[in-house]
């Protein structure tokens, strides 16, 4: 029995990328804890998925935003974002795409943008089954307070869910780092 050609070509790339996937290490996930446990990292996002309402999708339909974006994702490659955590400190510039449920206050510098900044409250971190982290703390950007949903998993990709209370909720997904890098 022959196989037709495309049949083949999926197996081979199938097994192409199982063998490719990386394989966290024992010492990956000690840094990895060690990183955590310091409260000293930087996240960097690669892509931002806003809540998609009709006017949210209205703006994508414009073809205002980059290739390769759409309503389910923003592509956030070359762009300045991070989220910092210093101990108890946070300090953050992440671009907000989505609604708002009030308006800024005259005079205000919103330029489409959370800025975290000062101390965090209630800080709670889990580690769970699959070996990853849940990190939950509260922070504030200005008036407006945020719920902060981190998970990062062993191959230092993070997952990151801000619940704003002007703000509907945006989630970014993206890599962490060491403050120095």
């Amino acid at each position: 029995m022959k196989l037709p050609l495309t049949y083949i070509f999926i197996v081979v790339i199938i097994m192409f990328s199982c063998s490719a996937s990386k394989h966290v290490t024992d010492e990956q996930k000690r840094a990895m804890e060690m990183l955590l446990e310091s409260r000293q990292f930087k996240i960097e996002s690669n892509w931002a998925y806003p809540q998609v309402t009709n006017a949210v999708q209205q703006v994508m339909n414009s073809g205002l935003l980059q290739p390769g974006s759409n309503s389910s994702g923003i592509n956030l490659i070359g762009n300045i974002n991070f989220l910092k955590l210093s101990n108890d400190s946070i300090s953050s510039y992440l671009p907000f795409f989505g609604e708002r449920t009030m308006l800024a206050g005259y005079g205000s510098n919103d330029d489409g943008v959370i800025k975290l900044e000062g101390v965090i409250k209630n800080y709670k971190s889990t580690h769970n089954k699959d070996g990853s982290y849940s990190i939950n703390f509260d922070a504030k950007d200005g008036i407006e307070g945020y719920n902060v949903f981190l998970r990062v998993f062993p191959n230092q990709k993070t997952d990151l869910l801000l619940n704003g209370s002007f703000r509907l909720p945006i989630r970014y997904s993206g890599i962490i780092k060491t403050v120095a890098e």
